[in-house]
C-alpha cells in the first residue's frame, strides 16, 4: 500500500499546470464547490476538460447539468469532465465509456514502455475510438499524462465465420 501512496505522489508531481489551467481550475472549484485535479484545453474540439476525483462527478455536474451550463457560459466554450481513478484499468475504461469497453489489458512492450491494449466489439469500435479518433487521442493522452503508458491501441476481436 505504501508503494501505491508513493508512486501517486510522484506522478502528481510530474503533472506541470500552466498559469491558464490554475485560472481555469479555480473557476471550476469556485462555481462546483468541488476541487478539479487537473484539466486540459482541447483546442481542436473547441471545449475544456477538467479531471476530477473519483465519486465528486455528480457534485461538479450539478442538478440538472447547471454547474456545467455556468461554466459553458463564462468561458464560452464545451465543457467536459472526466473522473479520475487510481487504477488505470478503472480510468481508460471510464474515459472511453464503460459501457461499451469489454476489457484493458495492460502490457510492457520489449522497449520497456507501457501500452494499454482496449478490446471493444466490432460493431461499438467506431463509438470508442471517436469521430476523427478523437476519444482515442483523448485516452491515449491521459493515459500517458497519469499513468506513463505510451500507447493506447482499441481493438475488436475478430469473428470467424464457419461455412456449412
Amino acid at each position: 500500500m505504501r508503494a501505491k501512496n508513493s508512486l501517486a505522489i510522484k506522478m502528481r508531481q510530474a503533472i506541470k499546470l500552466t498559469t491558464d489551467q490554475i485560472r481555469l481550475i479555480s473557476l471550476f472549484q469556485k462555481i462546483t464547490k468541488t476541487t478539479a485535479r487537473d484539466c486540459l484545453d482541447d483546442e481542436k474540439q473547441n471545449k475544456i476538460i477538467f479531471v476530477v476525483n473519483e465519486g465528486k462527478m455528480g457534485l461538479a455536474i450539478g442538478k440538472g447539468g447547471s454547474n456545467i451550463k455556468s461554466l459553458q457560459n463564462i468561458l464560452k466554450r464545451n465543457v467536459e469532465l472526466v473522473e479520475y481513478f487510481d487504477d488505470p484499468i478503472k480510468f481508460l475504461k471510464n474515459i472511453l465509456n464503460p459501457k461499451l469497453v469489454n476489457e484493458v489489458k495492460l502490457d510492457t512492450k520489449q522497449d520497456g514502455s507501457s501500452q494499454a491494449i482496449v478490446i471493444v466489439d466490432q460493431g461499438k469500435k467506431g463509438l470508442v475510438v471517436g469521430r476523427e479518433g478523437r476519444n482515442a487521442e483523448r485516452a491515449r493522452l491521459f493515459a500517458k499524462r497519469y499513468f506513463n503508458i505510451s500507447s493506447v491501441q482499441i481493438n475488436s476481436p475478430t469473428v470467424t465465420q464457419l461455412e456449412m
